[in-house]
């Protein structure tokens, strides 16, 4: 029998399968709590879910004069009215990051597993909401895509493949051609429907002036959350720490003591989270920043103006 894995290091299908409890806790329901990240002063509220069509029929007294037809009255000569009824689900989409530059912690866990666990979180949530859950896995040589479906079967397949995707991460892996981040986020445009929930998971390295404007096109017809995750030393390297960096062919070892080497490392992860809350002026997405320093569930708790479990 295997030997269950370091859960600081990598997660497996049984661990994200026991979230499905403490994931009750969450919501990403349009009713936030006031405290929540996503009702914050530029991020927008959730739409919640979309309207169907049910028929065309004529006006009748207490009817909302905003759904009067008014083409449809102009050629009848008899006001009409368009009736909508709520969607039973909800499409939502979760783009998980699992390339090479997760796979890298000081504190707790890899932040490839911190995201692991922050979208089985989120698909749990979701799936019980009655809500159709699918995603994109992606590492840096492969990626699955699942579309949004209903039932148990859905959410195990996005599950399985989050935890093989982080299982497969190591320290020894070879990387031939790294997938750049804009890949996923042209998938999602390409598979989510008008109306869907989008939530990424990544460090969002390697995002640039592209990435910027697949993320507004997603967010112009569709609820984006953007997860940001870091690892505590990004921004707070001790004096004397020393890694081992590799881009899976070749490795460097790092003094992060050398001036040069500091500085270089702290404003790299600064500008990049910088880039990512400036998303959050301009186009109001929600930006909900994780660390992999800390517990996945009470910082999701916290972001979404949620008290501290007792």
């Amino acid at each position: 029998m295997a030997p269950a894995p370091d859960p600081r290091i990598h997660t497996d299908l049984a661990h994200l399968r026991r979230l499905a409890g403490p994931a009750r806790q969450l919501s990403f329901l349009p009713r936030q709590p006031a405290r929540s990240a996503m009702n914050g002063r530029h991020a927008s509220r959730l739409r919640g879910r979309g309207l169907d069509f049910e028929e065309l029929r004529d006006y009748r007294i207490g009817d909302d004069p905003r759904t009067i037809d008014w083409k449809v009255t102009a050629r009848t000569g008899e006001p009409y009215v368009r009736v909508f009824t709520e969607e039973r689900d909800r499409p939502a989409l979760l783009l998980v990051d699992q390339r090479m530059t997760m796979f890298f912690g000081t504190t707790r866990n890899m932040k490839s597993v911190t995201a692991a666990e922050a979208a089985a979180l989120a698909a749990h949530r979701i799936r019980a909401q009655g809500d159709r859950v699918g995603g994109i896995v992606f590492g840096d040589d492969a990626r699955a895509e699942l579309r949004p479906k209903s039932g148990d079967a859905a959410l195990n397949r996005l599950l399985g493949a989050i935890a093989r995707a982080n299982c497969a991460l190591h320290a020894e892996r070879e990387v031939s051609t790294p997938q750049p981040l804009n890949a996923p986020l042209e998938a999602a445009a390409r598979i989510a429907k008008t109306g869907s929930l989008i939530l990424i998971f990544s460090d969002f390295d390697e995002a640039d002036d592209r990435t910027e404007k697949l993320i507004r096109r997603l967010a112009q017809h569709n609820d984006v959350i953007l997860f940001p995750i870091a690892d505590p030393s990004g921004l707070n390297l001790p004096e004397e720490f020393r890694f081992v960096a590799s881009d899976g062919q070749l490795q460097v070892e790092l003094d992060a003591g050398a001036g040069e080497t500091r500085s270089g490392i702290e404003s790299v992860v600064s500008a990049r989270m910088a880039r990512v809350l400036d998303w959050t002026r301009k186009y109001g997405i929600p930006v909900l920043p994780l660390t992999a320093g800390e517990e996945t569930l009470p910082q999701m708790r916290g972001l979404m103006g949620l008290p501290e479990a007792r």
